[in-house]
């Protein structure tokens, strides 16, 4: 996904993040890529002075797998009808320390 995908006239990536903070997901963070290519081989660069250029985006969620397989299940169908590329991976996380901070 990068920076300029858009659902809903939103931001893909902040409208994921709404989506998983809607879910109840234990928690979200928004990654700008410097560099990268996905599935259409074109390698999009972030470079600090192009500030309209094409950079790649991640939305990490963290939760347990079975409400992340559930979450996906139930974006699935709004992501697939944007005809956009997009990869979405599952990864083990072990969770050294969760404390709780202010709103």
């Amino acid at each position: 996904m990068s920076n300029t995908d858009t659902i809903h006239h939103e931001s893909l990536y902040m409208v994921i993040a709404k989506w998983a903070q809607d879910a109840g997901m234990k928690g979200c963070t928004i990654l700008s890529g410097v560099t990268g290519f996905g599935s259409s081989s074109q390698l999009h660069n972030n470079k600090f002075w192009e500030l309209n250029i094409k950079h790649p985006m991640v939305v990490e969620i963290i939760d347990e797998e079975s409400k992340l397989k559930a979450f996906v299940h139930e974006i699935k169908s709004d992501l697939n009808s944007m005809g956009k590329g997009f990869l979405i991976t599952l990864e083990p996380v072990d969770i050294l320390m969760d404390i709780q901070g202010a709103p």
